[in-house]
């Protein structure tokens, strides 16, 4: 009788356990890809070839919300880390962490002339990139640097510092091309 008696509230706990792992991890899918698998999500967002709710990237991650309110979750490699830019002349927006399917930059397929060099000295791009259909430039960079970043359009220049550290911005709308 008293084994009974203990079992009934075991087996209650199980089950509520259960019920409640299930019910937090039901739109919460985490999605096993190897680092190009998931750059090239991250490359399929931004063109538009995929398309989401929203498709965040931060620091360590992509979040991404279906239209159907599914999330799924990837990691991103551990040794690189990715910045979207989006130089412009009139318009930006405040902008931290980017947001593939939603953030919209005012010069959308343009070319750019980029230097990117860290606090060494070391340069990590030094050629012409031009911007998608969203008017960001994407990059993947070695993680835990300071960088400088300067663009060139048309005869106008931008220069920011920026970092890749954990939790860092993965956004950069603050470059007036002046």
């Amino acid at each position: 009788m008293k084994k009974t008696k203990l079992i009934i509230p075991i087996v209650i706990t199980i089950v509520f356990a259960v019920t409640v792992i299930l019910l937090i991890n039901q739109n919460n899918q985490y999605e096993k890809m190897d680092s190009e698998d998931v750059k090239q999500l991250v490359q399929d967002f931004s063109s538009g070839k995929k398309s989401a709710a929203a498709a965040s990237i931060s620091s360590d991650t992509l979040i991404v919300s279906t239209l159907e309110k599914e999330e799924f979750i990837y990691q991103l490699p551990q040794d690189e880390f990715f910045v979207s830019v989006a130089p412009y002349l009139v318009d930006t927006h405040p902008c931290a962490i980017h947001n593939l399917a939603s953030c919209r930059g005012e010069l959308a397929n343009k070319e750019f002339t980029v230097y990117i060099e860290d606090r060494d000295g070391n340069v990590y791009v030094d050629e012409p990139l031009t911007s998608q259909s969203n008017g960001f430039i994407d990059l993947w960079l070695p993680r835990n640097k300071d960088y400088q970043i300067t663009i060139s359009y048309n005869g106008k220049t931008a220069t920011t510092e920026f970092a890749t550290f954990k939790d860092d911005n993965t956004c950069i709308t603050t470059l007036p091309l002046t």
